[in-house]
């Protein structure tokens, strides 16, 4: 089992990226997906969540229409998306992917099974 997240970088207030996880060594169609970050100095917390099926949507408050979370469901390999607009200098930290099967969209780190590496978003004032 694998996650791997990717596109991170450095980027100015107002900006965007898009986060990419590709997961594979699972039937991941029927895994919900989620991204949390990790700021330094601070605990790791949820920003997204997709489920199985791509019909929900789930989002913290403090990205709530700025980011969008979206899938690509394949037979051995799902890509989740993490689009990041409005990019404010708190939306810094290393951010990762993570799945549950037969998940709903939860919120708790605990939740999860399988995480990504993390990849790091560094936005400048």
């Amino acid at each position: 089992v694998q996650l791997q997240a990717s596109g991170g970088g450095l980027v100015q207030t107002g900006g965007s990226l898009r986060l990419s996880c590709a997961a594979s060594g699972r039937t991941f169609s029927t895994y919900a997906m989620a991204w949390f970050r990790q700021a330094p100095g601070k605990e790791r917390e949820f920003v997204s969540a997709i489920n199985r099926i791509a019909g929900s949507t789930s989002y913290a408050d403090s990205v709530k229409g700025r980011f969008t979370i979206s899938r690509d469901n394949a037979k051995n390999m799902i890509f989740v998306y993490l689009q990041m607009d409005s990019l404010k200098p708190e939306d810094t930290a290393v951010y990762y992917c993570a799945a549950v099967r037969y998940g709903w969209g939860q919120r708790g780190i605990n939740d999860y099974d399988y995480w990504g590496q993390g990849t790091l978003v560094t936005v400048s004032s």
